[in-house]
């Protein structure tokens, strides 16, 4: 959501239960002083045009305010699917694309400059959408694919509408894409967030998170079309807004946080249940709230991750507060054929429930929590004071690196870690945005990482270039085209598939723009 639509967050005060830990502890402290990339062209306050660099190889300009959500096809990554409101005004219906990135050339694109205005024409290729979601009579708020084929394209609103639509792609032809709209559904007043199931088990299967604090999982089923869309559980644990979930990566267990500062993590099939590892309330295996201090974050809690073992998560909150918590196995953990230097990864001993540590090195809320994928053992966490934290899961959850300004003090919004990259760099690099407007990637592995410029220039904002040495931020590239700075700025969410080759860009300036990595 747009930074002027989004809760504010009262940082937490620190208490004596939370391990801080010492700057004498950090392996490395980066501070970030971005320079700005901002001209201004006139002298006239009223025709004032703010130009930024475009780093950009295709953009959309369909949206007429803030993009609040994007997803991608599993399956074909060049299908994007996109949400915001078809208006700036208070009773704006929701309005949604689909567009087709594969128009977009791989194509080496001299910086090109554009006004605040999206609708001023670019240098670069111009997407058309080849579907348009219509229905919802307020903002799309959450997208989604489902898995494991990307068989149907949910999208969920703040007027509490669930819509599925049917996908149909002839071969790889992602131009002739076909979507049908096949059930909706309404449980809710306003939906949060929608998250698919990844169990192989229960394909189509996805989870919602409501303004009122319910969690929802529907399973999508045409064949039976007076109810396409069939209830599977619903649960009302929460008593504040449910801001975030997580599936385990089996898909048996599902984890939700909430403002009201509690964690419960759901046993959505019965697997624990079968196990006996259930809890009093015979619908979690773990159930964290308030009344136990050394859990609670005073100002609520905003993300939630699992790491890829499913053997513990970790929740953020206000204040820069992060939790780890273990959770019990349903199922045999992920193999992995390589592993890290020194050997055998360790991990931490768990019980479910367990409080593992607790971290407060942020001064401001947690907004996003990524796990690196295995052998690797990192933990990464977005916060709106605009740095990123990078933890040692197999350390005691020891602070590795702490960039400072790593979004020029501007909200952290996503963060994701390149799921297939090379493997010299396999597990160590990470793609952040923030309200600052740009797009940046990070090599984890240390002082060694190299800047890259292209058109946006490592070297540019974001300090990751020095004179005469070498970069130690581990900036490796950052992405520009968006307007930054809070209203009407930002960038609110992005997509960069398995390979992180392309990123593509929901903008709070209702701009969706494509970077070649």
């Amino acid at each position: 959501m747009s930074a002027s639509k989004q809760p504010q967050h009262n940082p937490a005060d620190d208490d004596d239960l939370d391990e801080m830990i010492a700057e004498d502890d950090i392996q490395e402290v980066v501070d970030e002083e971005n320079d700005g990339d901002v001209a201004m062209d006139s002298d006239d306050d009223d025709n004032e045009e703010v130009l930024l660099h475009n780093d950009s190889i295709a953009y959309f300009d369909g949206h007429k305010d803030s993009v609040f959500a994007i997803a991608q096809h599993p399956l074909h990554p060049n299908l994007i699917a996109t949400g915001g409101s078809e208006g700036d005004d208070e009773d704006a219906p929701g309005k949604g694309y689909v567009i087709d990135t594969s128009a977009a050339a791989s194509r080496p694109v001299l910086p090109a400059s554009f006004s605040s205005d999206p609708s001023r024409p670019q240098q670069n290729t111009e997407l058309k959408p080849i579907f348009e979601i219509d229905g919802h009579t307020d903002s799309i708020n959450a997208l989604t694919f489902t898995l494991p084929k990307g068989d149907f394209l949910v999208s969920g609103g703040l007027d509490g509408r669930l819509a599925a639509y049917a996908v149909a792609v002839p071969g790889s032809n992602t131009a002739a894409a076909k979507f049908k709209l096949v059930g909706e559904s309404r449980e809710t007043e306003e939906i949060n967030w929608l998250l698919p199931c990844p169990s192989p088990d229960h394909p189509n299967t996805i989870a919602l998170g409501a303004a009122d604090g319910a969690v929802w999982v529907f399973t999508i089923d045409p064949s039976d079309p007076a109810n396409p869309i069939q209830i599977v559980q619903s649960y009302f644990l929460h008593t504040g807004p449910s801001t975030a979930g997580a599936w385990t990566p089996d898909g048996l267990l599902l984890a939700t946080v909430s403002e009201d500062a509690s964690l419960h993590v759901f046993d959505v099939w019965g697997f624990a249940a079968a196990k006996s590892l259930v809890t009093d309330n015979g619908q979690t295996v773990v159930s964290l709230t308030e009344a136990d201090q050394r859990f609670f974050v005073e100002g609520g809690l905003y993300s939630v991750a699992v790491a890829p073992s499913g053997a513990f998560l970790a929740v953020g909150g206000a204040g820069g507060a992060i939790r780890i918590v273990g959770l019990p196995r349903l199922s045999s953990p992920p193999q992995s054929s390589s592993r890290p230097a020194g050997g055998k990864k360790a991990e931490p001993s768990t019980q479910a429930g367990s409080i593992l540590a607790a971290m407060t090195v942020q001064q401001d809320s947690i907004e996003s929590l990524a796990f690196a994928p295995s052998p690797q053992s990192l933990l990464a966490a977005g916060s709106v004071d605009g740095s990123i934290a990078v933890f040692d899961t197999a350390r005691s959850f020891a602070l590795r690196r702490h960039i400072h300004g790593a979004h020029d003090g501007e909200s952290v919004v996503k963060l994701e870690f390149v799921r297939a990259a090379p493997s010299a760099a396999a597990g160590w690099l990470l793609t952040s945005c923030g309200m600052d407007g740009v797009v940046r990637r990070w090599d984890l592995r240390g002082a060694t990482a190299s800047a890259s410029g292209g058109a946006g220039g490592a070297g540019g904002a974001g300090g990751a270039g020095s004179s005469g040495g070498a970069p130690t931020s581990g900036l490796v590239k950052e992405w520009k085209g968006h307007r930054g700075g809070g209203d009407g700025g930002g960038v609110l969410g992005f997509v960069q598939g398995a390979n992180g080759e392309r990123i593509v860009t929901a903008g709070d300036d209702a701009v969706v723009l494509v970077f070649e990595a």
